[in-house]
């Protein structure tokens, strides 16, 4: 309820809210546009982030594979990227993605916020369960994959007091790094995260919205670039000073450190109807 690419639904003339959950678009020619991207004379590789304002992994992967088809192509051209997912079903993959890894060519992070299948239920009905994701940081750190997590988002007053324990067992079952990001709420979210705390948690709908306000300068959401990630203020900053604590506990670095190899990537050769002589 809270993921920011709802509003993403309006360009399509959908809602934000039941259409953002029955009604999903497929990318049918997306590989083969890739191809032709990566191919073009101009292009200069730099690592691709797959997951950015929806799940590759959604369910909907599993009939499409769009996903996977894709990392076989970024493999194929030694083309780095990152992979943020809710989703066990990433490890359907491991076997592209551990190839990548030997290439240091991927990092993954999987996004965890909490550590309660209540909340989680609620909160995320449709990704995979919090120890369903830690055993799929576990399986990529075992099959030779980089894998770090996310604890996104942080909702004061929610699930902001699983920070720690996730962290801690996330460190545990291999994950090499930590980021975070605190709960955003812009244009139709507002409204639909609200009509969600009144429904799930009556009981401090209003206090955890006081916190968020605190967290973006007295409104809803500030959309600054500098503080629109992690909030700002007295709040805030306890957030971050509580990842850095458990972050050096567990030993994990800051996500995105990790250095991908760029030197590698070998443009697609495009079909010709003339066929190859070579």
């Amino acid at each position: 309820m809270y993921c920011y690419a709802r509003p993403s639904h309006a360009y399509l003339n959908l809602s934000p809210g039941l259409d953002f959950e029955t009604k999903l678009s497929v990318k049918t020619n997306f590989v083969e546009t890739l191809r032709s991207e990566l191919a073009k004379p101009g292009y200069r590789c730099s690592p691709i982030n797959i997951g950015s304002n929806t799940d590759a992994y959604q369910p909907i992967e599993k009939r499409w594979q769009v996903t996977r088809a894709a990392l076989a192509l970024l493999s194929e051209c030694n083309h780095p990227c990152t992979i943020v997912t809710k989703n066990g079903l990433i490890e359907r993959d491991l076997d592209i993605l551990a190839s990548m890894a030997e290439r240091q060519l991927v990092q993954v992070l999987i996004s965890i916020n909490s550590l309660d299948n209540r909340l989680a239920s609620k909160l995320e009905p449709r990704a995979s369960a919090p120890h369903r994701r830690l055993q799929a940081v576990k399986a990529l750190h075992e099959g030779g994959v980089p894998v770090g997590i996310l604890v996104a988002p942080i909702i004061p007053a929610l699930n902001e007091g699983d920070l720690e324990q996730i962290i801690e067992r996330a460190a545990a079952n291999g994950a090499n790094c930590v980021g975070y990001t605190c709960i955003r709420l812009p244009h139709e979210l507002k409204q639909l995260f609200r009509e969600w705390l009144a429904q799930h948690y009556p009981d401090r709908a209003t206090h955890i919205m006081s916190l968020i306000q605190q967290m973006n300068g007295g409104k809803d959401y500030d959309s600054q670039f500098a503080t629109r990630m992690r909030g700002q203020g007295i709040f805030a900053d306890i957030i971050r000073k509580r990842v850095q604590v458990a972050a050096r506990k567990g030993g994990l670095h800051e996500a995105w450190n990790r250095s991908l190899d760029t030197s590698k990537f070998t443009p697609p050769r495009m079909p010709s109807p003339q066929g190859e002589l070579f």
